[in-house]
């Protein structure tokens, strides 16, 4: 468990009896997504699912959240109905065996409309994202954690608008229900890494987590136990394992679509 500093929600949100600076750790925030009373706000507009902008009370801490209820999901033709909530938060468990904390604190749990993944909302600026921001050095070595994040995970949707530019400075990875599927489906609008070898620091945290995940009995495997089937457990550490022996980072196929629509 990493508790490195969460960019703090508007101070309005924060109650505390008197004015404070509140420090917003993994854990506070898990703990408050976790056991929090959730009160929606709202629908989110422009969302293929039903997604609903939440505050989560818990004690004197009021936080921002997306609540995405399984019930509210779009049937795929390629994916199994109701996993979407789960392959949400499988995302942000892998994100964190990793070390490298791209997706914004996410759990499942029971809220007002049944089972649903709840993810700390990370106030951005809405006109920023990766087509905006690719040339920024700031974000380079993000992007390159995302790019092989995303093939591990077997993203088949990284479009530019999934990755926010928080107000804390930090770019972040939302939107990973269609992820983990047991055959390739990648598709990002990100390959300017195609083909340049690994960095040696990434492929460290690639072969803990491969370490990891064929492991029977860490808790990384028994958390993903509860949140993808066998053959997509399988599947993850195939492709993780693939990716040491490739060295480097993936590179568009020419067998399918490499690229979402929209794009944004």
């Amino acid at each position: 468990m990493h508790n490195a500093p969460l960019p703090d929600p508007q101070p309005s949100q924060v109650q505390t009896d008197e004015p404070r600076v509140v420090a917003l750790t993994e854990a506070r925030v898990l703990q408050a997504l976790t056991a929090g009373k959730i009160e929606e706000q709202g629908l989110l507009p422009y969302s293929s699912n039903h997604s609903f902008l939440i505050t989560v009370q818990d004690d004197d801490l009021a936080l921002p959240a997306v609540y995405k209820p399984q019930r509210g999901e779009s049937p795929l033709w390629d994916f199994e109905e109701g996993t979407l909530c789960r392959r949400e938060t499988a995302a942000y468990v892998v994100s964190q065996a990793l070390g490298w904390q791209l997706v914004p604190p996410t759990v499942l749990r029971e809220g007002p409309r049944g089972l649903g993944s709840i993810q700390f909302f990370v106030a951005h600026d809405a006109d920023e994202h990766y087509f905006t921001v690719r040339s920024d050095a700031r974000f380079a070595e993000t992007l390159r954690k995302l790019v092989l994040f995303d093939y591990i995970v077997n993203n088949a949707d990284r479009k530019s608008g999934h990755c926010l530019i928080g107000d804390d400075g930090r770019m972040w990875a939302i939107d990973h229900g269609v992820c983990f599927h047991a055959a390739g489906k990648l598709r990002t609008v990100i390959w300017e890494f195609g083909g340049q070898p690994i960095d040696p620091a990434l492929r460290t945290d690639l072969e803990r987590l491969c370490n990891t995940l064929t492991a029977p009995t860490a808790a990384l495997t028994l958390s993903l136990a509860d949140l993808l089937s066998r053959e997509e457990r399988a599947a993850l550490a195939q492709r993780t394992e693939q990716l040491l022996i490739r060295a480097s980072f993936p590179a568009p196929s020419v067998h399918r679509r490499n690229f979402p629509w929209p794009p944004i």
